[in-house]
């Protein structure tokens, strides 16, 4: 008999669900993070549920915006994107990522699911745990916390 964990069945179960609103000042999209996106997609380290942009209009309007139709200039390739839609995000969630944004400027909205924590999430399900907090840690706060460190180890 093996010691291993019996991990069997763990990736039918989700591992934690994460989203991002990730801001574009000026609508200024160049795709140069999209090949990273696939490649944690392909590695199976995410696995994205919704992906919709939003544009903020000079006046004010917040809209939704087709994956092919984001720069309008048909040098972006979103196509491998489309039909990551798991009906999750709604006009609410459009509406309140485009609350975020200044007039003129667009944004990715991602809903993911984080794969390489699936059968972690599943043992602590297994034994009845539960998380009972969450967050992120801006890397700005971190590097001032950093750089506070670094100035108290430094002699003089």
């Amino acid at each position: 008999m093996s010691s291993e964990p019996d991990t069997r069945g763990e990736l039918d179960e989700p591992g934690p669900i994460d989203y991002l609103v990730i801001a574009f000042p000026g609508s200024h999209l160049t795709g140069e993070g999209l090949p990273l996106l696939v490649d944690l997609v392909d590695r199976d380290i995410i696995r994205i549920l919704d992906l919709t942009f939003v544009r903020k209009d000079q006046d004010g309007t917040v809209t939704a915006v087709e994956l092919a139709d984001v720069t309008g200039d048909g040098r972006l390739d979103l196509t491998v994107f489309e039909g990551a839609s798991s009906g999750v995000l709604g006009e609410p969630d459009v509406a309140e990522a485009g609350a975020l944004l200044e007039p003129g400027d667009s944004a990715a909205v991602l809903l993911y699911e984080n794969r390489w924590a699936a059968p972690l999430a599943n043992a602590l399900r297994r034994e009845d745990a539960r998380i009972v907090a969450s967050g992120r840690v801006p890397l700005e706060d971190l590097l001032e916390v950093l750089d506070s460190l670094e100035r108290l180890d430094a002699p003089g």
